[in-house]
């Protein structure tokens, strides 16, 4: 790949039309290098969105919200999961926002949430550690992550393999620039499946309130059922698959650099390093979207009012202008902040939850559970996507003739 099809007009957007949908899929991080290198925005012609991919720039356009908001009309989330408040600005966003918030505040999350979660962790990790040998995908990190959920939005009428279909199939529709029919057409059924969901536990959850997220906005005058609706739908797709793909990718992590995992193994203090350095590693929500409200300049290129701009958080995470040797993982790399979250008014809500449930208990009690866990040699892990990117499988070995079949005493 070279870059002799970049097509650069006086201050126009440069156009790049050699790379494909398949090659970012497979591996995206070396266009992104590219980009960055070249074209820090640049129409890409094979995911339909201008791509913005420096990290300075990133920050710059979710600091300025009002001059690059987050509602577009042609919003792919909005067709696929309706108008919640992750496509909202301002104070329309802030009031809808403020009602989720009531459940992941930090006492929730230390002693309501981190409880059951941690029973959902040990449970799992129970029925399958005598084995010596699993896919951490499906046999851990998938239902783990569609487990806790179900808890923490009150969804627990529904099995967990129905949400983790439900996430894939808004997940692939939220990302589908292609505009392939297929996809629209699953995601239209999830929808479906999570309305009929919600309209089974709604009427309790007004009746009987609790801290679930579900409770939370039936018992709030700010949020209509269309509304509940939509904001469920978008936690089902991003607050499922980023646990799980960051459990999945800091355990691939360690599991591939012996130094690191003995490092963590010696000093525990280091699990949340794990963490943070993972979602920055692979960051498992890759992109998000924004428009530019007026005419203005960015980056050396003119933007026009209604310009949508697809922002690279994966792409900012390996920016050379902000991380040394960007490509390695690192658990004792310098502190500094990543974009792994976002930023600005709407940073992730459920970055803490995340950081709970997988740098305080299912990585470590992964590596703790399992003696002697290590990549499976004769079978390959796979890591797919871009717009969500994370391992799609992950095999593992370990000493099945020393596991505890006992929870281990972990901590908030």
């Amino acid at each position: 790949m070279t870059g002799s099809n970049i097509a650069v007009r006086s201050k126009a957007i440069p156009v790049i039309d050699d790379v494909t949908f398949e090659a970012l899929y497979s591996n995206p991080y070396p266009t992104y290098a590219r980009l960055r290198r070249d074209a820090p925005i640049a129409w890409l012609s094979a995911a339909n969105i201008n791509l913005v991919t420096r990290f300075d720039t990133i920050k710059h356009i979710d600091a300025h919200a009002d001059a690059f908001p987050a509602f577009d009309q042609k919003s792919l989330m909005i067709r696929a999961m309706g108008h919640g408040f992750l496509r909202m600005d301002g104070a329309e966003h802030r009031a809808e926002r403020m009602v989720a918030q009531k459940s992941v505040t930090a006492d929730l999350i230390r002693n309501h949430w981190f409880p059951r979660f941690q029973s959902i962790v040990d449970d799992l990790i129970a029925g399958f550690e005598h084995r010596g040998e699993a896919d951490l995908f499906t046999d851990f990190a998938a239902p783990m992550a569609s487990r806790c959920l179900m808890e923490l939005l009150g969804l627990t009428n529904v099995r967990w393999q129905d949400l983790c279909t439900w996430s894939q199939s808004l997940m692939d529709a939220v990302g589908n620039y292609s505009d392939d029919p297929t996809i629209w057409s699953r995601g239209e059924e999830a929808s479906r499946g999570i309305d009929d969901a919600l309209d089974e536990v709604l009427g309790d959850k007004r009746s009987t309130p609790d801290p679930t997220l579900v409770s939370q906005m039936a018992n709030s005058s700010a949020m209509s059922r269309e509304k509940i609706r939509a904001n469920v739908k978008f936690i089902i797709g991003g607050g499922l698959n980023e646990p799980r793909d960051a459990t999945l990718t800091a355990m691939y992590c360690l599991l591939s650099n012996v130094s690191q995992l003995a490092k963590v193994r010696a000093n525990p203090s280091l699990w949340s390093n794990v963490f943070e350095e993972a979602v920055r590693y692979c960051a498992p929500i890759g992109v998000y979207p924004r428009t530019v409200a007026n005419d203005i300049e960015l980056d050396g290129v003119d933007l026009k009012k209604g310009d949508r701009l697809g922002l690279c958080i994966a792409s900012a995470c390996h920016d050379e202008a902000h991380w040394r040797n960007a490509q390695a993982f690192d658990i004792e790399r310098p502190k500094r902040n990543h974009l792994a979250f976002g930023s600005g008014p709407h940073l992730c809500l459920g970055a803490k939850t995340a950081r709970m449930q997988v740098g305080q208990l299912s990585v470590p009690a992964l590596v703790e559970r399992l003696p002697g866990l290590s990549l499976n040699s004769e079978l390959k892990t796979e890591f797919a996507g871009w717009v969500f990117r994370g391992p799609t499988r992950l095999p593992v070995i370990w000493d099945s003739g020393n596991g505890s079949a006992k929870g281990l005493s972990r901590q908030p």
